[in-house]
């Protein structure tokens, strides 16, 4: 054997390209009996809706859904029903610190988010989602990857009648380049 003592290396590389673009509006209750439609968009095709009083189930708390920014679909979604009971801000909460680091993560409410938010408030800050001034049937929609809290774009409404006027709501690119180099060792 020509190369018997010697160890062949072989490098594998690819590259992925990520340019996903995300929409998201969330609402809140109104007294006035308006509806309200809130939704999130990857690359204008809706992935999730909600309404008040409107067409679409009304999927009251905080709603989380995990993108895939190469392919810009969604790999998961959950809901949080923060009006309901705190149990699911505690489940939120540990949601969102189970995420790794580098998740992108859309979050948008619906209805009324923030009866029992409080024990989520911590978690979501350190995503840069600072929410401890919004108040009952205020509303807020987000995007953050975990890890980078100064890239998160928030949008809030505070109070209600904020949230019937002007839903929080935006719109964003996410864009990278992943690279991966695999290496294999034949002997």
């Amino acid at each position: 054997m020509p190369f018997e003592g010697f160890t062949l290396y072989v490098y594998v590389c690819s590259t992925a390209v990520a340019r996903c673009h995300v929409e998201a509006k969330a609402y809140s209750a109104n007294n006035d009996q308006l509806i309200r439609v809130g939704y999130v968009k990857l690359d204008g095709l809706a992935v999730w809706q909600s309404s008040w009083l409107g067409q679409f189930p009304n999927l009251r708390g905080v709603n989380t859904i995990l993108v895939d920014p190469f392919s810009c679909r969604i790999t998961e979604t959950k809901r949080f029903d923060t009006f309901a009971s705190e149990d699911n801000a505690v489940q939120l909460r540990g949601y969102l610190s189970r995420l790794s680091p580098g998740s992108v993560v859309v979050g948008v409410t619906a209805d009324e988010p923030t009866r029992y938010l409080s024990p989520a408030l911590s978690t979501l800050r350190e995503l840069g989602v600072n929410v401890t001034d919004v108040s009952r049937r205020g509303a807020f929609a987000f995007i953050a990857q975990k890890g980078y809290p100064s890239k998160t774009v928030l949008r809030k409404a505070v109070s209600e009648a904020e949230a019937s006027t002007n839903q929080p709501q935006f719109h964003a690119i996410i864009t990278g380049i992943l690279f991966t180099v695999l290496k294999i060792t034949k002997n």
